[in-house]
């Protein structure tokens, strides 16, 4: 009997331990990471840390402060590695809708044809069926629509390896990946919210799982979600770094209207977040690791455009929800690191780090600046209406049955549009950063033939047509492709669809001083029969570029740093921030939403943005419902409590699609604390592994026994630890305190609201407790507070609207 005695308390010792620990499962999908706990789990850590002595005290120390800078740097490496494999890759894979290298099959065009004036060991599709002089024909055509088909389609097969099903009955939100198809409305909303939670849930079982691809998109929307403090399993994962490489290769390489630049930002918090495998302190804390991920995703952009500090400032600006000084000087610090590796691989061959590298020696003209306002309202107002058309498509187009069933027909579809209709224009032919970097490149030389972009007076209109035409199906394409299922970035498209307007304006800007030279405001202008002796169109194209990917993203500091990183003329860095402050301010006007605010919000993604304040007009009892006896655990007759009836209580919480809600314990009315419903559920299942009968285990909920004269300090023996326990719990009763939460953060139910949204946004709480007098009064969830701002904002903009 002793020995069986001595088992129990030694089993009771374990569960203690193993809460107190907090060593539970992952954060489960569709939750909140708990700021709070997480950082106050990493106090005591690092408590523990610095009491250690000697010089192995100091040593681990040392290593410990020096994890973050090691995993930084492996990052940037990593992250550098990589992109220098897809530039690679997809530029070979690239050329093949043209031709292919007749003396070695695996060479791209400019490997083939390097150091000769004539290329003649490219060989075109049509060269061995159609000899003759009109070898570019018809079999070219059907060779470059068949290549832009068979990639994308390559592309789409392995980006959907990466379908993740949630059970409906378990995530009650529409997910979607990338501009879903059906996203509830507000009323929609409203009405899953309202009803008992054992209702809505027999409802949503019935339903179709969701679906959502993590390789698919560029991912941004969805690495600002996980930054704020969400999580979406799977989405930052080996599988997805593995499978998002590959079909980006392929995507980029089809020719469709996409880039490469902010899958980068994916595939590099893929990277940190694989990483921080490395170290336990990143592994197990969820607000640890996502101080690495902040930076990661600054390596992204740093070796996709070339821009170690325009990096910095993507992170800082648009994906990180908590940005510290220590976050701020690591991220640098890994952009650098990434910048230096892409470097010395030099996947360009240009021994530059830069996508594209142009420079303009011309300043700029003070007429101009008028010209540079008007690049960025048509650059804002091109954003936004990409925003609005995107919105309409996936309202219209994606609806369609067959398409949301098999986005493998969406995807054949537009790759079947795209070839018929890229193939005849050179500028939606050619790859999406070539062409920009030609719409922006000066001219050093001029001719009447042809329709290059360095045009002689003659010539200028036909050029402007040509490039009428080039706008016209970009534009088109670029909002039809957004949100098919395959890696696909924004960020080079709508510059394109920007860098084309931005010349068209510049060549007309430039037939008119070429044609009235005498004009007052060309005063200054040198006569010296150069069309760029006073106008350059490439400036035009490089602010419109930069003034339309505004519009679309709403970057503003990011993007003047990102363009004069490219150029880096300083003459023209005020050209550039006048033409995104303008679009900024335009874009905002006409469509509130960024490109990834749509997203988050079509997804219903619970994101409660930190940079913005929504218009409450009530306080905290207005959105605070009566305490449900099945929601809490009453503790004023006894502080045991069946664990059969936890378990009950736990369910019913999730049915309300609560999995990291918790329960308040009261004690005749007063709030004693909560306990997380993620916690309760690891100790109850604890019970049961451990061989346990969990019908007759009785679960003390009370004070912490320490509190009642134990001393449950880890650092007393086993022996000591379980003596004591026996002496004050019996065979079938177990010590749950150690799980409660005795310090809930609680408000009184007159709080402002403007409050409650600093709390939840600036803190990171999964729940908010509400007091009134001192009495337990209700309790709201961050799901619930987040969908009630999203109805303010919602019929704001109606308002607004009408």
């Amino acid at each position: 009997m002793a020995e069986d005695h001595d088992d129990e308390d030694d089993d009771q010792q374990k569960l203690s331990e193993s809460i107190y620990y907090d060593d539970r499962v992952w954060y489960d999908q569709y939750t909140s990471t708990d700021w709070v706990q997480d950082s106050i789990s990493d106090a005591f850590r690092l408590k523990e840390l610095r009491s250690r002595k000697g010089f192995r005290g100091r040593a681990e120390a040392l290593f410990d402060s020096a994890q973050g800078w090691i995993l930084v740097a492996v990052i940037g490496c990593v992250t550098a590695g990589i992109a220098y494999i897809v530039d690679v890759s997809e530029s070979v894979i690239f050329d093949l809708k043209t031709g292919y290298c007749s003396h070695t099959w695996y060479y791209g065009k400019r490997s083939c044809c390097e150091g000769a004036s004539t290329c003649d060991a490219w060989s075109r599709w049509s060269i061995p069926l159609t000899p003759g002089p009109d070898e570019n024909g018809w079999f070219d055509y059907a060779a470059f629509v068949f290549w832009v088909i068979a990639l994308s389609l390559a592309a789409c097969l392995v980006t959907l390896q990466t379908k993740t099903v949630i059970s409906s009955a378990v995530s009650l939100s529409t997910l979607d990946e990338n501009l879903a198809a059906h996203a509830p409305t507000t009323a929609e909303a409203r009405k899953d919210s309202s009803g008992s939670p054992t209702r809505r849930f027999a409802e949503a079982a019935q339903k179709p799982p969701m679906v959502y691809y993590p390789a698919a998109g560029s991912g941004v929307a969805e690495v600002k979600v996980i930054l704020s403090g969400f999580i979406i399993r799977g989405y930052l994962g080996l599988r997805t770094l593995m499978f998002k490489t590959l079909g980006l290769i392929l995507s980029v390489a089809s020719g469709l209207s996409l880039g490469k630049e902010g899958p980068f930002v994916h595939i590099a918090t893929c990277v940190g977040n694989v990483a921080c495998r490395m170290f336990e302190k990143y592994h197990v804390n969820d607000a640890k690791r996502r101080e690495i991920l902040s930076a990661s995703a600054a390596s992204g952009v740093a070796v996709a455009f070339g821009s170690p500090i325009g990096g910095v400032l993507f992170s800082l600006e648009e994906v990180s929800y908590y940005f510290p000084p220590k976050t701020l000087f690591r991220t640098f610090f890994c952009c650098i690191a990434a910048a230096l590796s892409l470097k010395f691989l030099n996947p360009y061959g240009t021994n530059k780090i830069v996508l594209f590298e142009v420079r303009y020696l011309t300043d700029w003209q003070f007429f101009e600046m008028a010209i540079f306002i008007l690049l960025g309202v048509l650059g804002g107002t091109l954003g936004a209406l990409f925003i609005k058309a995107s919105r309409l498509w996936a309202n219209t187009f994606r609806r369609i049955p067959s398409i949301k069933r098999y986005p493998v027909l969406e995807v054949f579809l537009v790759a079947l549009v795209t070839g018929l209709v890229s193939f005849w224009n050179r500028y939606t032919r050619i790859p999406v950063s070539e062409l920009l970097f030609e719409l922006a490149s000066p001219c050093n030389s001029f001719s009447s033939s042809g329709y290059g972009l360095c045009p002689t007076e003659e010539n200028i209109p036909n050029i402007i047509g040509y490039l009428c035409i080039a706008f016209v199906i970009k534009s088109a394409l670029t909002v039809v492709t957004f949100g098919v299922k395959l890696p696909a970035g924004i960020y080079v498209p709508s510059m394109v669809v920007g860098g084309l307007l931005g010349r068209i304006v510049g060549h007309s800007v430039q037939l008119i001083t070429l044609r009235y030279p005498s004009l007052e405001i060309f005063g200054n202008c040198p006569a010296n029969g150069n069309p760029e002796s006073c106008v350059v169109p490439g400036v035009y194209a490089l602010v419109a570029a930069g003034a339309t990917m505004t519009g679309v993203t709403r970057l503003s500091v990011t993007l003047a740093v990102i363009l004069f990183e490219l150029t880096g003329s300083l003459e023209h860095v005020l050209p550039f921030s006048i033409g995104v402050l303008v679009s900024k301010w335009t874009a905002d006007a006409l469509e509130p939403l960024s490109i990834y605010d749509l997203l988050t919000d079509m997804n219903s993604y619970p994101y409660l943005d930190a940079k913005s304040h929504p218009p409450f007009l009530g306080d905290l009892g207005d959105i605070t419902h009566a305490p449900n006896p099945k929601r809490l655990i009453d503790i004023s007759a006894s502080p045991f409590i069946p664990s059969s009836q936890l378990r009950t209580k736990l369910e019913y919480m999730h049915m309300a699609g609560e999995l990291d809600g918790g329960l308040p314990i009261l004690d005749n009315g007063v709030l004693m604390g909560i306990i997380p419903g993620p916690d309760l559920e690891f100790a109850l299942d604890h019970l049961q592994q451990d061989g346990h009968d969990s019908e007759a285990a009785m679960c003390y909920l009370g004070r912490p026994l320490r509190d009642a004269g134990l001393d449950t300090s880890l650092l007393s023996s086993s022996a000591e630890f379980g003596a004591r326990r026996g002496s004050m719990l019996g065979d079938d009763e177990f010590d749950f305190s150690s799980c409660v939460d005795p310090s809930p953060m609680a408000l009184d139910i007159r709080s402002p609201l403007e409050l409650v949204y600093e709390l939840f946004s600036k803190l990171g709480l999964r729940y908010l407790c509400v007091l009134d007098g001192g009495k337990f009064a209700g309790l709201v969830h961050k799901k619930a507070f987040v969908r009630y701002v999203k109805e303010l904002e919602h019929a704001e903009r109606k308002g607004e609207e009408h």
